[in-house]
């Protein structure tokens, strides 16, 4: 029997807390490398998160362990690419995982590269373009699904459910600024918990003090006391419990520097797009790269370019033959092309190759 191939991963952020990004890309792969004839170790982890940690010394004791493939997940710096260029001249090959940036030197400094979405891998350099592979980020929870989208239409009394989720603490609602009267949207974000409301009060006299001017303030007040936003805490469960509750699934992005557009907005995976469009969710998103792929508009979800288009589309789900038909139709779409499975897959064709170069 072949022994397994031992991959050494060097991450982001530690395997007890883990980011989403090591989460998804890592350490939810592990089983299906496992059954691959692949043997995971992590060989570093930060006690803070960093993308440019210092690695010195690490290729002795890879090459001394009889790690035949180090992938390097989302890092970089001085430090990585010296490593890099040791493991290379000790025969070990090596991988970057990328998720929202470009970085050529550590694409020319690896094996192989894989990024998130198609989009990203196109920014690169034409003449790097063989070297990188792309491997979307696979569904979590695909048990989890909708059965019920309800029998209303919205009003003031008893609103529609929207839910948008963040990986940061938003200040505002993005494009919409105010849900219609018909609508309560919740957003799902990096929060404190209810409960805890000295940190809340805290939070919010910073992202007070922070804001530009008096104008962005008063802004940022109108949206802490609408009774038309929740603002929850993210957490692994109650996500999901958000999403199965609600009744549209909305993405709005600010595009508009001049209107808090957060940078790099333009290569942001289709995680949060999948993730809603898994549970059965009709999804209302903001256009970018990764999203235009996936939404057939009007079939399994909308595309909303501006203000206007996000009411007309928000106004169209608010019957419900439409939301479950959507919703369907996007749980249909979202779950053979983006499951852990298929991801998987892509990620160990990649590894096998480089495996087949490294054993001759």
């Amino acid at each position: 029997m072949t022994a397994p191939v031992k991959i050494g991963f060097v991450l982001l952020s530690s395997a007890q807390n883990p980011i989403p990004s090591t989460r998804i890309s890592v350490l939810n792969m592990f089983p299906f490398l496992r059954a691959a004839q692949f043997d995971p170790h992590i060989v570093f982890e930060p006690n803070q998160n960093t993308e440019t940690p210092e690695v010195s010394g690490l290729a002795t004791k890879l090459r001394a362990e009889g790690f035949r493939i180090v992938f390097f997940q989302k890092v970089h710096g001085a430090s990585v690419i010296t490593l890099a260029h040791e493991l290379h001249a000790a025969g070990i090959k090596t991988v970057f995982g990328v998720c929202d940036v470009v970085e050529p030197a550590m694409v020319e400094a690896t094996d192989a590269t894989i990024t998130v979405t198609n989009y990203l891998k196109s920014l690169h350099p034409n003449e790097l373009q063989s070297r990188i592979a792309t491997v979307h980020d696979g569904i979590e929870r695909p048990e989890l699904h909708k059965t019920d989208w309800g029998l209303h239409s919205g009003s003031l009394a008893h609103p529609l459910r929207a839910v948008l989720v963040t990986s940061i603490e938003l200040d505002r609602l993005p494009v919409l600024v105010n849900p219609p009267s018909w609508l309560q949207v919740t957003i799902i974000g990096r929060y404190p918990v209810a409960n805890q409301r000295l940190q809340r009060l805290r939070q919010a006299r910073w992202q007070l003090a922070g804001q530009a001017g008096w104008p962005e303030q008063l802004n940022y007040l109108r949206f802490l006391v609408n009774p038309r936003i929740r603002r929850l805490a993210w957490n692994a469960g109650g996500v999901y419990d958000a999403m199965e509750q609600a009744d549209i699934g909305i993405i709005p992005i600010e595009t508009d520097t001049d209107k808090g557009a957060v940078e790099g907005w333009k290569v942001k995976s289709e995680n949060r797009l999948t993730l809603m469009m898994a549970m059965g969710l009709p999804v209302i998103a903001t256009p970018i790269p990764a999203y235009e792929p996936v939404v057939r508009q009007g079939q399994n979800g909308f595309l909303a370019r501006n203000k206007s288009e996000w009411l007309r589309y928000l106004s169209a789900l608010r019957d419900p033959t439409l939301r479950r038909s959507i919703g369907e139709q996007a749980r249909k779409t979202a779950l053979p092309a983006y499951s852990m499975e298929r991801q998987a897959e892509k990620l160990i064709a990649t590894l096998r190759g480089l495996a087949c170069q490294a054993g001759n």
